[in-house]
């Protein structure tokens, strides 16, 4: 099937959080919206809806699209139209998952980012994943990024030989791979073999990204295409500045902030969800709640939260 995806360019991406009313749970699509604007505006150059940090698994089919749409529309219309949306288009089975796939290029996402089959863990093989992979990427109507996400997938790792396979099996149809397994190594030898985008060179234009943001210089120096991190949902610009400072070649001052980011952003993992939310409540007015059953923070862990993040968001703050 044709795609009209724009090339995606190197550099930072969120994975952006959804947001909810309090009270309702219902979504709140103003503080969506609100949250687009903040990150285009920091200088992010895509942003991923329905991935891990979008709770994608506590929404129903049509809310993931409403949200993915809301996403474009708020992006559109404060005049962010150069930045792509991505959109999780994680489903165990390859029916289900061409069908969001469809349905999230409807509501303006021009990738997907899929997780591999999990469910049926005891069933799986590297076949299985492999023809997973390739059958979906021949049905939907938009390219896909690999989400390498052990932990979120009972284990199941995609090793470097595996992705450089599906490169070809796919005929392109897969066009990159973001690497939350914190395994730089890998994503080393997957940007080497794909002559993936990085910060010297448009490359073959494939993307390989590091998936958190306490690697950010290093996704640089090994070759990497930028980063979608859930961290860059409250310190956007300094994952920004990190970046950029790697491709200007000034190594060290991109080093020394790196060590800001990786302590505030060691911070926000521990934190998880409700904890990146709290973060972003308490420094920009918006954030709320998950939905249950996460829990939501008490105030004393909020306060932690606020300390630990202090001396990234200082330098946040000033960018």
């Amino acid at each position: 099937m044709a795609s009209s995806a724009r090339p995606l360019r190197h550099g930072i991406y969120a994975p952006t959080m959804t947001f909810f009313d309090p009270e309702t749970e219902d979504l709140d699509f103003q503080a969506i919206k609100k949250h687009a604007i903040r990150l285009a505006e920091a200088g992010l150059v895509g942003l991923v809806t329905m991935g891990s940090n979008g709770e994608a698994v506590h929404l129903t089919p049509a809310e993931k699209t409403s949200v993915t749409r809301a996403t474009r529309e708020a992006l559109d219309e404060a005049g962010f139209q150069n930045v792509i949306v991505l959109a999780g288009c994680s489903e165990n089975s390859v029916r289900l998952a061409v069908e969001l796939c469809k349905e999230q290029q409807k509501a303006g996402a021009e990738y997907a980012l899929i997780l591999p089959p999990s469910y049926y863990r005891a069933q799986s093989s590297e076949k299985l994943i492999e023809e997973y992979y390739v059958a979906v990427a021949e049905q939907s109507p938009i390219p896909i990024v690999l989400y390498n996400y052990p932990g979120a997938v009972s284990g199941v790792d995609m090793d470097s030989d595996f992705m450089i396979k599906l490169v070809e099996a796919t005929k392109g149809k897969v066009c990159g791979a973001k690497f939350t397994d914190a395994n730089t190594g890998k994503l080393t030898r997957v940007a080497q073999a794909t002559n993936a985008a990085s910060v010297k060179s448009d490359g073959s234009g494939w993307m390989a990204f590091g998936g958190i943001a306490d690697f950010t210089a290093q996704t640089a120096a090994s070759g990497g295409s930028g980063i979608i991190a859930g961290g860059a949902n409250v310190m956007p610009k300094l994952c920004v500045k990190v970046w950029d400072l790697w491709a200007k070649g000034d190594y060290e001052k991109a080093m020394e902030l790196q060590k800001v980011l990786s302590k505030g952003d060691w911070v926000l993992t521990k934190a998880a969800i409700a904890g990146t939310k709290a973060a972003i409540e308490m420094e920009f007015g918006y954030g709320g709640f998950p939905r249950r059953p996460l829990q939501r923070l008490a105030e004393e862990q909020r306060k932690q939260i606020k300390d630990g993040i202090a001396e990234a968001m200082k330098v946040e703050h000033s960018l």
